[in-house]
C-alpha cells in the first residue's frame, strides 16, 4: 500500500458536485493498493500515520500528532498511485490491485484508522471524485508498506 499524506487546514471530496466527505484540520490521504498488498500493510500504515508527529507545538517544532490537535482524516482511494510510467506515454496500472481486493483493503485501512480513535471521512470508491484541499505547511509525506511474499 502507498499513502500520500497532506496536512490540511480543510479538505473535502465531492462526487457529482455533492460533498460526500469533509474535514477541518487533519490529513488528506490518497490511498493506493498494490496487487501484493496485505491486511498487515493496512494495519501498519494506519498506526504509523495516526502516530506521526506533523503538527507544530508552541516552539513551532513538528512534535504533535493528530490526536493532540483533535484532527481528522479524509481518506480517498487512488489506484493511480501504482502507475508504471517506464514505457510509452500512457501509464500502466497492472501493479494496482483489482477493484474488489483494493476496496476491501481500503475499507480495512479506514477501519484501522477509526480503531485508533480518529474521525475518518471518505470518498466513494471507484467513482470520479473532486478533491479540494487547503494545505497546511505544505506538509506532504509518502508512506509505503508492501509485504511481498508474505
Amino acid at each position: 500500500m502507498k499513502v500520500i499524506l497532506q496536512k490540511v487546514k480543510k479538505a473535502s471530496v465531492s462526487v457529482d458536485e455533492k460533498v460526500v466527505g469533509e474535514i477541518d484540520k487533519g490529513y488528506c490521504l490518497l490511498v493506493g493498493v498494490h496487487k501484493e498488498s496485505k491486511e498487515a500493510d493496512a494495519k501498519y500504515l494506519a498506526k504509523k500515520i495516526v502516530e506521526a508527529r506533523l503538527f507544530e507545538d508552541e516552539n513551532e517544532k513538528l512534535n504533535l500528532g493528530l490526536k493532540d490537535v483533535n484532527g481528522s482524516i479524509l481518506s480517498v482511494s487512488q489506484f493511480t498511485l501504482y502507475a508504471d510510467t517506464k514505457k510509452g506515454k500512457r501509464p500502466s496500472f497492472t501493479n494496482a490491485a483489482g477493484a474488489e481486493e483494493a476496496n476491501e483493503l481500503y475499507n480495512k485501512f479506514n477501519e484501522y484508522l477509526k480503531e485508533e480513535g480518529i474521525k475518518v471521512e471518505t470518498g466513494i470508491f471507484q467513482t470520479m471524485m473532486e478533491v479540494n484541499i487547503i494545505n497546511d505547511g505544505p506538509v506532504t509525506i509518502i508512506y509505503e508498506k508492501l509485504s511481498l511474499g508474505n
